[in-house]
């Protein structure tokens, strides 16, 4: 079963090319049969030029590149798109969380017949170096989508998941957000369909200058506003699909 870590970056010249290794080399620990796909979202540095000098290294590392810039969101989906594994990731491409955690998560995919494994900062055995003032974002989202969209898990920010693919593509092509909230609008559309997501621990050592690495506050402003386009979104579908259910059921 093949399992395609998908790895968008933005004007990560700097360390791309000894992460894009490094993620091979850990992978290959634990995992036969994969893939990387390294995502250069319209990088205006060497990005891709680091890329290519690893690829050139590694025949497990696929390039997908494009400009101008999209978002994270569209980086993601572009990667899922090109990603050819059973099983789909996301990975940060700064590595502040290490690709070894994916392990973990494909046991407990396994063992808990689960859909989508998370990583979660909130979750009770997580060790974490991070800012006082992100953990107060991460647990607002967390009490925003309760509300909203029902959803249980109670960190949807983290830069570590693991996906069937079935399920991921199927909701991929529809995917709106190109910004941060992207993982909101997955996850809300997989928990309305039904998915099982289960929430794991992470180790997470917060490497960026500046606290808020490159979240900005705008950034955080437009989470909230396309999370209400979001929540349109879920309830339309959940219109949907009882309508098709009594239709069903006649």
């Amino acid at each position: 079963m093949i399992l395609s870590v998908v790895m968008p970056a933005y004007n990560e010249g700097e360390h791309v090319y000894a992460n894009l290794l490094e993620t091979n080399r850990i992978i290959s620990t634990f995992c036969e049969d994969f893939e990387i796909v390294c995502v250069n979202d319209g990088s205006k540095d060497n990005t891709l030029a680091e890329m290519q000098r690893a690829k050139a290294e590694c025949d497990k590392i696929t390039i997908v590149s494009y400009e101008p810039n999209g978002g994270k969101g569209n980086a993601i989906k572009q990667g899922v798109k090109a990603a050819r594994g059973e099983n789909i990731a996301f990975l940060d491409s700064d590595l502040d969380l290490s690709p070894d955690h994916l392990e973990d998560f494909l046991k407990h995919m396994e063992s808990e017949k689960a859909d989508v494994v998370i990583g979660s900062k909130m979750h009770k055995e997580s060790q974490l170096e991070y800012p006082a003032i992100r953990k107060f974002i991460s647990f607002g989202y967390y009490v925003m989508l309760r509300v909203l969209f029902h959803l249980k898990v109670h960190d949807t920010q983290t830069g570590i998941k693991l996906f069937k693919a079935p399920l991921l593509k199927g909701i991929i092509e529809d995917v709106m957000t190109k910004g941060f909230a992207y993982d909101i609008e997955i996850l809300a559309v997989a928990n309305e369909l039904g998915a099982k997501i289960i929430e794991r621990p992470i180790r997470l050592v917060f490497t960026r200058e500046g606290g808020f690495s490159r979240i900005k506050f705008k950034d955080i402003w437009l989470v909230f506003k396309d999370t209400f386009k979001i929540r349109k979104k879920v309830s339309r579908l959940r219109r949907e699909r009882r309508k098709a259910a009594k239709q069903n059921g006649k």
